[in-house]
């Protein structure tokens, strides 16, 4: 399976697990709440905090109606358009955010909806594109974010295998050759039932790509299975506050859960280890403590033949292995064995 390489941070199989941070459009506008954000997503230690860049007219009708968890978490009577429109964040903020994403040391990620967002991401100089999965049937974006030879994140929600296929035939055909597939349900929040996250096991095989999870369940459970799954990446949602007015809150971490998710990713990674069984330093020790030895049951005269009914299996595990019992009796005592002693080959012949 190929490696790719976003910022200082290599991305695949036997990497250190990728993690964005997903502000998104949390920042409700403001760019102090962006940076705020960007602030959260370095203290909880992700990799990398991701924003979407769009101009509202260039996304949506005015006329289009709202998903039905926007319809539940936001004004019931707003357009989509005009809920967008105050999402927005100028050419000139998302420089600024970038600019201050480096002075904090945590790698700038955004999801662009044009191709003006994607020519500005270019001249910030993103290291990677993220594409939403929505736009994953969108080929002449595709094909102009593939053009800019850089890695692709590419979100897979709503998608079936067929079309990812072709998504990814599309986005080869312009030049894309860095690309990594996240498994996504497209649902705030989703579903646990429905999570499915053996799917990201199955794009894995299916594609030979780095995989891994954009998460929208609802707190850290799912993203940690994926890790134990083999998740190159997880993106989940964060939010300053789950209070806030806006779509994306309340189906977002709050920073202390943020980092709960990063530190409990981070401690999976450990546990999963190299994948051979051999006994870790601190077994080698106890096992002599745990592990059980041939000893003497009653007190062995000098000369006699040991017969199994003269031994016993006792602690600690330092002398002949119960495995040996029978090879042992039979032998001669070469001298006094007392009960309770651990027997050992010197003193038998």
């Amino acid at each position: 399976m190929t490696k790719v390489r976003i910022g200082s941070k290599m991305v695949g199989e036997g990497e250190s697990c990728f993690i964005i941070a997903e502000a998104g459009v949390n920042h409700n506008g403001s760019l102090e709440c962006a940076k705020k954000l960007i602030d959260t997503a370095k203290w909880a230690g992700a990799d990398a905090v991701k924003f979407q860049i769009f101009k509202a007219e260039e996304l949506v009708t005015p006329g289009a109606n709202k998903a039905e968890y926007q319809k539940e978490t936001t004004c019931s009577d707003e357009s989509q358009y005009e809920m967008i429109k105050r999402l927005e964040l100028q050419e000139e903020e998302f420089r600024e955010l970038a600019r201050y994403a480096k002075e904090k040391d945590i790698i700038f990620l955004s999801t662009p909806f044009g191709a003006r967002g994607a020519d500005i991401l270019e001249e910030i100089g993103v290291p990677a594109y993220k594409i939403a999965s929505g736009e994953i049937t969108n080929f002449p974006l595709l094909e102009y974010i593939a053009r800019k030879g850089r890695p692709i994140i590419l979100s897979t929600g709503m998608s079936t295998i067929e079309e990812i296929d072709e998504a990814l035939n599309a986005m080869r055909s312009a030049g894309g050759r860095e690309i990594i597939l996240l498994h996504c349900i497209t649902s705030y929040p989703a579903k646990m039932e429905e999570a499915n996250l053996r799917a990201m096991v199955f794009l894995k095989n299916a594609f030979g790509l780095p995989t891994g999870l954009s998460d929208h369940t609802q707190g850290i459970t799912a993203s940690i299975a994926a890790t134990a799954l083999g998740a190159c990446v997880i993106e989940k949602h964060f939010t300053l506050d789950r209070s806030l007015p806006g779509p994306d809150h309340k189906a977002s971490l709050e920073p202390t859960a943020l980092k709960d998710l990063v530190n409990s990713v981070r401690d999976v990674e450990k546990a999963l280890g190299s994948g051979i069984k051999r006994p870790t330093k601190e077994e080698m020790k106890i096992k002599l403590i745990a592990r059980r030895s041939i000893v003497a049951d009653v007190d062995i005269p000098e000369g006699a033949v040991i017969s199994e009914e003269m031994l016993a299996l006792k602690r600690p595990g330092t002398g002949i292995a119960p495995k040996d019992l029978k090879k042992l009796a039979g032998k001669k005592a070469k001298k006094a064995i007392p009960r309770d002693s651990l027997v050992t080959w010197d003193m038998v012949e």
